[in-house]
């Protein structure tokens, strides 16, 4: 693939340091040419240039009793490519963790969602996580906000970020990112929604490639994943001035209200929150819908660690109460994923009471980050 002009070769690096009420940290903003090897799926699927066609995948896709994804599949393609992709690094002035976490966001998201800026950094979830002495990884993934965009139909899908995430976890084992001047010994995956996919299929895809895994505003069920879909009011991205620039088949949100529809809980937030999540919202691309459930449909291989957190009000995981799963033997639909992980370490499914799926930005911030780093702590280690 041709690479865009406006970036150099090898990673561009600007520095940062970020004072707060938490400990001082050294953060680093990255453009790294990341190499990815996937196989996509090939769509027989005109990419949406209009609202009417966003309007018309997003009611096939729901429609009960069909599956789109199968439907428009007609055979699938290997991508050899290399892809500028942006992140941030950030580590103690103390120095760097042996054990990194590498944060992927879900879908409406670019990596602020890891370091929101919002009341002094006290929504930061990496702010905390060095304060804890890690060191932290954030990215866009492919096809979005600052990384490399693309084909949103059959080139920007899952498997295809999934491809980047391993090539990065590789990289960060081996030290070969410029700006980043240590290996690491353990590399922990935490992502939320989309990203928890992305994370969960990465152990499953290429086993061994992670010491643990956190996989916020997750579950494996799906039927409630259509409430996210018309919830979202979706409209062509670039029918909005801040994604003017993205091709047609890339989505987003249209509004306000339905960034609060999926995720935020009722009460549970502060409305300067709402106003920065939509304000920084990212798009996503049918091929993405598409490809959702990446392998999330096998069974987990690792060995190490396994933390699943969401809030008990979580729409598109769990329909709005992940406690009422209709069977007195299952406690909440967290636990369905434990059978999933019959050679983890240790396995262990938190709900966070009245949160919504955005738990990131929620009063129980505090909680959901002590119980992820705690967790990290305790069963993979600085």
């Amino acid at each position: 693939m041709e690479l865009s002009s406006s970036f150099t070769t090898g990673a561009v690096l600007i520095m940062a340091t970020l004072a707060s009420a938490h400990a001082a940290r050294k953060c680093t903003d990255l453009i790294i040419e990341v190499p990815v090897v996937a196989r996509n799926a090939v769509f027989n699927l005109t990419a949406p240039s209009n609202n009417v066609e966003v309007t018309n995948f997003v009611l096939d896709q729901i429609q009960q009793g069909h599956n789109l994804t199968n439907e428009v599949l007609t055979g699938y393609a290997n991508i050899e490519d290399t892809y500028h992709v942006a992140a941030t690094y950030c580590e103690p002035h103390s120095g760097p963790s042996d054990t990194i976490q590498l944060l992927t966001p879900g879908i409406g998201f670019d990596r602020t969602y890891w370091d929101i800026t919002i009341h002094n950094y006290n929504y930061s979830y990496v702010a905390q996580a060095v304060d804890y002495g890690y060191s932290t990884f954030a990215w866009d993934r492919v096809g979005i906000a600052e990384s490399q965009h693309g084909d949103a139909v059959n080139e920007i899908q899952s498997y295809l970020e999934i491809a980047a995430l391993y090539s990065l976890t590789q990289m960060l084992r081996e030290g070969s990112i410029d700006g980043i001047d240590t290996g690491f010994d353990k590399v922990v995956h935490v992502g939320h929604s989309f990203g928890s996919i992305q994370s969960y299929s990465l152990a499953v895809l290429y086993p061994g490639a992670s010491d643990g895994l956190v996989l916020t505003g997750f579950s494996q069920t799906s039927q409630f994943i259509s409430f996210f879909s018309l919830g979202a009011n979706l409209v062509l991205a670039n029918s909005l001035p801040s994604f003017k620039d993205y091709p047609d088949g890339y989505i987003a949100s249209g509004d306000k209200s339905a960034v609060h529809t999926n995720l935020f809980a009722p009460g549970e937030f502060d409305a300067a929150l709402l106003d920065l999540a939509f304000a920084s919202g990212k798009p996503v691309t049918v091929g993405e819908m598409l490809s959702l459930s990446g392998a999330t449909a096998f069974e987990n291989p690792l060995t190490g660690p396994v933390l699943i957190i969401t809030g008990s009000r979580d729409l598109p995981f769990c329909g709005g109460d992940c406690l009422l799963t209709g069977d007195t033997a299952i406690p909440n639909f967290l636990e369905l994923s434990r059978p999933n992980f019959p050679a983890t370490s240790k396995f262990k499914a938190v709900i966070v009471d009245e949160a919504g799926h955005g738990l990131n930005f929620e009063y129980s911030h505090s909680f959901t980050y002590n119980t992820i780093l705690d967790f990290i702590t305790q069963n993979v280690g600085l």
